[in-house]
């Protein structure tokens, strides 16, 4: 087991996207390792709620609002920090949205990773850069089992097409700029279907079912039959700060994709994940409506044997462990108001026990 405590204690970590769902909890997850946590993200009008707005600002060293992809400003940010770690979380990261507004979907995916690639290509310290993507990146063809890091990147739909374009113009920047520089170190990360506590963005099963059930609605639930291996938000961090791990150590070569997901055999449907939602809310019902206004991948799932080999990475949690330790996070915040920062410290205190235990 690695020591992640002496690996992340006062190393300066920065976080694009510090106030979306993922970049909040890795903001408070690495602070609970005693990394000094800086956030960049393009404002602080976030959604309401919003887990990023209970982050007490003693979690933070700084924090920095910019568009991601004004490159000037993003190079200025960072070199004025030298951070020794970056994880990359902006982005325009919902499939519907992406319909909607695809030029800044296509500009927030591609020209963000850039802006942040051009800012540290050259750099004369020690910088570990993890690129984080998405499962979406690759062809679907729906087939039944998992797809590797080797498999074909695409995209049907804006989002996931920015999002492989995104990891088209990480390896150009590696082989024309990075590669050369043995100061930086730069991994891919692969990961989707992830849920827990204080998401509450729009298009998204379950803080849809959530803002329904808190108000006593009915939610409608659009692609019923839909599987995915759904996991909890800690699993993908983890593996994120593991490649970090791996690369700043030279464990594992730059410019490396690792996928993160849970096991093709703990995949359900999108309708049994509301089910078991409702075993902790009771008061709740749902309403199944064909959605034509756009189209999302029925089946899809990652094998992740690279990051269990390589990285010793595996999902803490089973999906069904995983929906229900969610429910129970948004249950006990609205029903007995219970304070987020405390919910999300206890997931994580659970967590690190498990992993450390091993």
């Amino acid at each position: 087991m690695k020591n992640l405590n002496k690996f992340l204690k006062n190393k300066k970590v920065l976080i694009t996207g510090h106030t979306g769902f993922k970049g909040s909890w890795l903001s408070v997850l690495l602070n609970s390792y005693g990394a000094s946590v800086y956030g960049l993200s393009l404002n602080k009008r976030v959604s309401r709620p919003s887990h990023y707005k209970y982050i007490p600002s003693k979690y933070f060293e700084q924090e920095f609002f910019e568009n991601i992809y004004n490159h000037k400003k993003i190079e200025r940010i960072i070199s004025n920090i030298k951070p020794e770690i970056i994880f990359h979380l902006a982005a325009q990261s919902i499939v519907s949205d992406s319909y909607n507004d695809p030029f800044n979907t296509w500009k927030t995916n591609v020209l963000g990773t850039v802006s942040i690639l051009n800012a540290v290509k050259d750099f004369d310290t020690k910088i570990t850069v993890i690129m984080i993507t998405s499962d979406k990146v690759y062809k679907n063809n729906e087939w039944v089992w998992g797809y590797r890091e080797n498999d074909t990147l695409w995209g049907n739909d804006p989002y996931s097409a920015s999002k492989s374009s995104s990891e088209n113009a990480i390896y150009s920047y590696l082989y024309s700029f990075i590669n050369r520089n043995k100061n930086i170190k730069v991994g891919i990360a692969r990961a989707g279907n992830v849920i827990g506590g204080g998401d509450w963005s729009n298009n998204r099963i379950i803080p849809d079912c959530i803002k329904s059930w808190s108000n006593n609605k009915q939610v409608i639930i659009k692609n019923p039959n839909s599987i995915r291996p759904w996991q909890h938000v800690l699993d993908p961090l983890h593996g994120y700060i593991l490649m970090a791990y791996g690369l700043y150590f030279n464990k594992i070569k730059s410019g490396e994709a690792f996928n993160f997901g849970p096991n093709d055999r703990h995949s359900i449907e999108v309708i049994d994940l509301v089910k078991v939602m409702q075993k902790t809310w009771r008061k709740s019902s749902f309403h199944v409506v064909k959605d034509s206004n756009f189209s999302e991948n029925k089946l899809l799932s990652l094998n992740s044997d690279k990051a269990k080999e390589i990285l010793g990475w595996s999902t803490l949690w089973l999906s069904h462990e995983s929906i229900q330790l969610t429910a129970e996070w948004y249950y006990k915040f609205y029903e007995r108001k219970y304070d987020i920062i405390d919910l999300t410290l206890t997931d994580i205190k659970k967590y690190r026990a498990i992993y450390e235990s091993r």
